[in-house]
């Protein structure tokens, strides 16, 4: 082996495989460079700190560029977009069915309510709401409101967790652990369920499913009573949350924010009762507001909304009619697996929903419903082939994340990790 001289290993250090920049090339992002000439300019005791995208203070992939003059803040740059998944463009590249294992992932914490908003529009613009059988628009409401005490749930004890209380954090995960349970049973899936169908809903209940909500139910109202007896009156717990990223109704209102977040601030709006839809007005249920628009407002709504969620549940599994879960329709229901598999005419209808998709007449409509976060819509335009022209999604997150700059400033440093997880932005969702 001959090995290569001195000379020759300066001449290969001196010309390196990638390009080497140019003389007074700028090494800095124009971005990047904006933030470098904005700190050259900042006041002596004032100094630019980077929280995110990713940090361990931050429930998600978003990034705060924070101004801060000691422990102040005194201004914020809050930048979303970190988890773009190109959600609409994809959905007009799929088939109406085969979207919703995408909007499983826009709230992932809570993909039931997901399910049901995106199927509600599409049955809209098909024209058959009214012909939706009432036991599957019953195992939805159920379905649902499980979801929603999961969401509920991992967004107050995350935000505790993240203020020392984490055994407050083990008390939920295991409460919210049966309704997982439960949602299991009911689709065969722990988080991202695919269980509705345009139409109805994939299956029928399982045998025990009703005595085995009771029964969790009951553990999950005695969970959350311990998680609250550990935490409302700690004083820690209180000084961080009362007075603390106040939001009032009416800057609420401008930012377009809806949900827990919004009622937090006063204003009684919930989609469930102001423009109700599936089977809600068959339900006694309220709808919990507080004032103050901060943190603790926030966490006593989403508190007592969980217990009006299973209150819910409790009268659905009560009056729910037996009967069909999908209307009758071979034009617009998935077949049954064994027709699938045992018949010709169930496999040439299953071979056409899935390559070709379900003909939706052309058009547009967009439907609105009470997710975990607030008003979750779907706007759908149809060209009268098996896959929509445009499927647009009205994301609560993104108007609360709007409002997380107002939320902060004057705010402590300290401060931003529980009012972000007060707001419960979900990067999936809030992004798309």
């Amino acid at each position: 082996m001959v090995l290569p001289s001195k000379d020759n290993v300066a001449t290969d250090l001196a010309q390196p495989h990638r390009p080497s920049r140019q003389a007074g090339e700028n090494r800095l992002s124009p971005s990047m460079e904006a933030f470098a000439e904005e700190a050259t300019r900042l006041p002596t005791d004032e100094v630019i700190i980077n929280m995110g995208p990713s940090h361990p203070a931050m429930h998600g992939t978003v990034r705060v560029v924070l101004r801060l003059d000691g422990e102040t803040i005194k201004d914020a740059d809050v930048q979303i977009g970190y988890l773009h998944r190109g959600f609409e463009k994809e959905c007009e590249n799929a088939t109406y069915n085969q979207i919703f294992p995408y909007v499983d992932r826009l709230n992932y914490v809570s993909p039931m309510l997901n399910n049901v908003g995106y199927a509600m529009a599409v049955e809209k613009l098909l024209g058959i709401t009214d012909r939706i059988p009432e036991r599957a628009e019953y195992i939805r409401v159920i379905a649902g409101e499980l979801a929603r005490v999961c969401d509920h749930l991992t967004c107050i004890v995350a935000s505790l967790a993240e203020l020392g209380g984490f055994t407050a954090f083990f008390y939920g995960i295991r409460a919210r652990e049966h309704f997982w349970e439960l949602l299991e049973d009911i689709s065969g899936a722990r988080m991202t369920h695919s269980y509705c169908r345009i139409g109805g809903v994939a299956w029928d209940l399982t045998e025990d499913f009703i005595p085995k909500c009771r029964e969790k139910l009951s553990k999950v109202r005695k969970l959350i009573d311990d998680t609250r007896t550990l935490v409302e009156r700690n004083r820690i717990f209180l000084d961080r949350m009362e007075g603390v990223g106040t939001l009032s109704a009416q800057d609420a209102i401008s930012y377009g924010v809806t949900g827990p977040v919004l009622r937090a601030t006063g204003v009684d709006y919930d989609v469930r009762k102001d423009k109700p839809y599936s089977v809600y007005d068959h339900f006694d249920f309220a709808i919990p507001i507080a004032d103050g628009g901060d943190n603790l407002a926030r966490y006593l709504v989403r508190i007592e909304e969980m217990e009006q969620s299973m209150r819910i549940v409790e009268q659905a599994i009560v009056q729910i009619p037996p009967g069909a879960v999908i209307v009758d329709d071979p034009a617009i229901a998935l077949p049954a697996k064994r027709e699938v598999y045992n018949s010709i005419e169930g496999m040439i209808a299953h071979f056409k929903h899935i390559m070709d998709g379900l003909r939706v007449p052309p058009g547009e409509a967009y439907s609105f419903t009470e997710a975990g976060n607030g008003e979750l819509g779907f706007y759908i335009v149809s060209d009268g082939t098996g896959r929509p022209f445009k499927c647009r999604c009205r994301p609560p997150s993104f108007y609360t994340t709007a409002a997380l700059r107002q939320l902060i400033i004057g705010a402590n440093l300290a401060d931003v990790v529980p009012i972000f997880g007060g707001i419960n932005m979900i990067g999936g969702e809030c992004d798309r």
